[in-house]
């Protein structure tokens, strides 16, 4: 199987950000936006060409209470919309915590690549031999870097 982040990976979050930039952060319009995210091509290619040899899992920090919008939005765009695993909306855990242990969770010798925008998350699957490839087609903001590694959020 090949594991794919969504966002910054296939889904450019970009225009949502500005919902993180306040004080007080704004977690429910930045999810309900995700459903005007545009397609990052880089990471579409990418699906498509491993998803010829493997089966394709997306993992995902997102909140669970968006299941719905992230599976509309993955076959409104093409992408197959096989097994989604998203963060329970109460999971705190840093990125690189919560991914890593869902890819534990996949049967040993069956994860024949992981692609992430986040370093650190790729850092630690590679630091525990997982295959794995950094989408570094857009840049990561510090915003979305203090969301996903310190807030536990995405």
């Amino acid at each position: 199987m090949a594991v794919f982040d969504i966002d910054g990976v296939v889904a450019d979050v970009r225009h949502r950000l500005h919902h993180l930039e306040r004080r007080r952060k704004d977690w429910d319009g930045f999810f309900a936006a995700a459903a005007q995210d545009t397609l990052l091509d880089p990471g579409r290619r990418l699906v498509e060409e491993l998803s010829t040899r493997h089966e394709i899992v997306w993992l995902t920090g997102r909140p669970e209470r968006i299941r719905r919008l992230t599976r509309d939005w993955l076959g409104r765009h093409g992408l197959p919309v096989g097994e989604l695993l998203m963060r329970r909306d109460v999971d705190r855990r840093p990125a690189p915590a919560y991914k890593l242990a869902a890819l534990r969770r996949r049967p040993a010798g069956t994860v024949a690549a992981f692609v992430d925008d986040d370093d650190e998350v790729v850092s630690a699957a590679l630091a525990a031999g997982y295959p794995a490839v950094l989408a570094d087609w857009v840049v990561r903001t510090p915003i979305l870097r203090q969301a996903q590694d310190d807030e536990g959020r995405s």
